[in-house]
């Protein structure tokens, strides 16, 4: 039984749908529900271009959710909660996952267990999660727009957003790889990316963060390419 992390996505069209998305940003149908084996969720807005943008896109919001295992999240995905994100998408996707790897807490909690050996021959997905020191924003914003240009188009990339809990302050990044390799080459030969890694180390932008690698192992819905099929 291993713990399985959701991450969906959900995409929306016209004026009433947008609002209700947002409405359901601030008061997520899982308050207050008791639902099996979940240990974690947030609700997620999204920046607009590939989601690295201080500004918001309101047609586009995100869903995380852990569960402590493949059954319990399978039951929650065909649920009416759901199904009230879904029913007026346009198009979603949920991407369900198994932990690598994590470090870091995410408000004041750890909650990715890692459970599976990285395998390089597979997919792999990095959430990267950061509340930013409010004196330390506008230095660290300064520099997100050369960085999120540079992942455009990059080899073996099949999925990107910028998300967030709140704007500004409370920041995500989700990403989707084919294989390790490219991730990897991403994250260590890109010179955007290196700059960006050691402007972190040196001025110390976060007041807590979170780093985790997942092996992607289903892809639902027709927002996302779906690799596995």
């Amino acid at each position: 039984m291993s713990q399985t992390t959701v991450i969906s996505f959900f995409s929306y069209k016209g004026f009433k749908n947008k609002w209700q998305a947002l409405g359901r940003m601030g008061r997520p149908p899982l308050l207050k529900k008791d639902i099996s084996g979940l240990t974690f969720w947030k609700a997620l807005g999204a920046g607009s271009g590939n989601g690295f943008s201080i500004w918001p896109d309101w047609s586009t919001f995100g869903l995380l959710t852990v569960f402590n295992s493949e059954d319990e999240a399978n039951k929650f995905l065909d649920s009416d909660i759901i199904e009230e994100y879904q029913s007026s998408s346009e198009k979603h996707s949920h991407i369900l996952m198994h932990s690598i790897k994590a470090h870091g807490k995410w408000s004041e909690q750890e909650p990715f267990n890692a459970e599976v050996k990285y395998n390089e021959f597979q997919p792999i997905a990095v959430i990267t999660r950061a509340t930013i020191k409010p004196k330390l924003a506008y230095k660290f914003w300064r520099y997100v727009p050369s960085v999120s240009k540079s992942m455009d188009g990059h080899e073996g990339l099949i999925f990107s957003k910028g998300i967030g809990e709140w704007p500004i302050f409370m920041q995500a990044t989700f990403s989707f790889w084919k294989k390790g390799e490219h991730m990897m080459a991403y994250a260590y030969s890109n010179k955007k990316h290196a700059d960006m890694v050691k402007k972190t180390r040196e001025l110390g932008w976060y007041s807590e963060e979170l780093f985790s690698r997942f092996h992607p192992f289903e892809v639902r819905g027709n927002l996302i390419d779906n690799i596995f099929i």
